[in-house]
């Protein structure tokens, strides 16, 4: 094949199976798999499901942790004209039903330890003809499944189908945080894979190396690290979780070179004891989501490495902002020349330079761009508008016209007439001390806006002086985000993504054992009016 026939993402894998050969594309801990390997693997799996009985348009769902059978469902089944559907492994019960359910899945990959979230379903769900099951214990296969190896023992040539530009290849369903998920309908593009291989090629050098330890069931792992790892022709190092203790370890077994780090990511890792070997690696670029800017540059300094801020998300249309060290600490940069970008008010009006306002974006060279929901038209029609993008996350700009992520939209709060970060409020506390980590969230006020509310983790050993920390955040904060009311708890909930979970937090509210500052300290000063 040549590297002008290069149109839909089976296409680059087969061009890179052919070009690189016994080359190393994913490294699993001790197991290594090359590109070719890779390429009839995933030939493997796309023939598998034909075999047993699977039809161009049928969906499968993917319910495992990190492992490179994932990858071979995900970015194989779409061979045989099948879509795939990752699922996050923290969903259960109605949630976890609602998704097979609404996605019309007719096959299950999952992994033996998580199958007890379907038998726990009670009734199964009806369109599931057959589940597959990867093997992680000796435990037998539950009754009417099979061992995925049934899927890898398959025909490892190239399917006999014809890919089709619109042919759906993945649903991505978004976290659903004001309402049920809606799965984001991914098809295919001619030329796009083409692109995505000449993208890589100015990202990475030749030597270099990736890795992941996010879960594979979100873009950042799928898209950004295996799927640029294959259009550049890469090896990544895969694990199936994020450890902080052990993490610049797992970076040094496999000579990694740039890896992607969620926000959240920095500030825990920053947290660790330092050790001599902090400098010790091989890293030269972090592609960072949300990096707290008061630890940007601490970061870089203490591990030797170069931040790249950038923001992006699956229903963002396509939507890449990036900080590849051209714009400020703290700012995801600029849209690319053919965006247009406005940031706005409730009322869709622009706001003024500074202040924050939901980012919507328009490409010039697509003035019918749309964000389509699976089976949901309604929730499409609104994402965009006379062309306009809705991102559903505040920022604000500079004079320079540099953007600066503050917040989702769902997660902001609105006090005294201003709009609050949660982001920042938590960045602002966690520089306290004994704070080791925090997270704010809105809860009802007598006034019918928001009173600010913030869980806080002391540090090991620590026991948290309340006053002293509300002096603290008025001495760091302009007073309407001070917060009114503290939980002191001993862990806060976060995701496999690491994004804390709120949900909880807004339920359960003030409670009898909350720390009420009005209350306790009627007479703090707050000096920044």
């Amino acid at each position: 094949m040549e590297e002008s026939q290069i149109s839909f993402f089976p296409d680059l894998i087969e061009y890179q199976a052919e070009t690189l050969g016994d080359q190393t594309y994913i490294m699993f801990d001790q197991e290594h798999i090359s590109f070719a390997e890779y390429n009839r693997a995933t030939c493997s799996f796309a023939n598998g499901l034909l075999d047993h009985g699977a039809k161009p348009g049928d969906g499968i769902a993917i319910l495992m942790e990190n492992c490179p059978e994932f990858l071979y469902t995900f970015y194989g089944v779409p061979r045989a004209g099948l879509y795939s559907v990752p699922i996050n492994v923290a969903l259960f019960g109605d949630g976890l039903r609602f998704i097979l359910e609404n996605s019309d899945v007719k096959y299950l990959v999952i992994d033996d330890t998580l199958y007890s979230k379907i038998s726990d379903l009670g009734k199964p769900v009806e369109t599931i003809r057959q589940i597959f099951v990867r093997r992680t214990t000796d435990a037998p296969l539950p009754d009417n499944t099979l061992d995925i190896k049934e899927l890898l023992s398959a025909s490892p040539e190239k399917p006999d189908h014809t890919i089709k530009e619109g042919d759906m290849s993945q649903l991505l369903y978004t976290s659903g945080t004001t309402g049920l998920p809606k799965g984001v309908v991914g098809r295919q593009q001619p030329h796009v894979a083409l692109w995505w291989k000449m993208g890589a090629a100015t990202m990475f050098q030749p030597d270099d190396v990736l890795y992941t330890c996010l879960p594979l069931f979100h873009a950042n792992a799928l898209m950004l690290t295996a799927g640029f790892a294959m259009a550049g022709g890469r090896p990544f190092g895969l694990d199936t979780r994020f450890t902080a203790s052990g993490f610049w370890d797992r970076i040094r077994y496999y000579k990694v070179t740039t890896f992607n780090g969620l926000g959240a990511m920095i500030p825990i890792l920053m947290k660790q004891p330092e050790k001599e070997s902090d400098r010790n690696n091989l890293v030269r670029i972090v592609n960072s989501a949300a990096c707290p800017a008061n630890l940007w540059e601490a970061f870089e300094q203490r591990f030797d490495v170069k931040i790249w801020e950038g923001y992006g998300a699956v229903d963002g249309g396509g939507l890449v902002i990036t900080n590849h060290g051209d714009a400020p600490v703290g700012s995801v940069g600029k849209p690319a020349p053919e965006v247009e970008w406005r940031l706005v008010d409730d009322n869709e009006n622009d706001v003024p330079q500074g202040e924050y306002g939901e980012l919507i974006t328009k490409n010039k060279n697509q003035p019918t761009s749309t964000v389509e929901y699976y089976k949901n038209p309604e929730a499409s029609s609104k994402k965009v508008k006379g062309g306009w993008i809705r991102t559903g996350d505040l920022f604000f700009a500079d004079k320079e016209g540099f953007l600066y992520f503050v917040d989702r939209k769902t997660d902001s709060m609105r006090r005294r007439g201003e709009n609050i970060s949660s982001w920042e409020v938590e960045n602002l506390v966690e520089k306290y001390k004994d704070v080791a980590e925090c997270a704010a969230f809105g809860v009802p006020s007598e006034l019918s806006e928001d009173e600010v509310m913030i869980w806080v983790r002391p540090k090991t050993g620590l026991t948290l002086d309340l006053e002293d920390l509300m002096r603290h955040c008025a001495d760091v904060m302009p007073h309407f985000m001070v917060p009114r009311y503290v939980d002191v708890v001993e862990d806060i909930p976060r995701t496999k993504t690491l994004r804390v979970q709120k949900t909880a937090m807004k339920k359960q509210g003030v409670t009898d054992h909350t720390w009420d500052r009005e209350a306790e300290l009627p007479n703090l000063e707050l000096k920044r009016k």
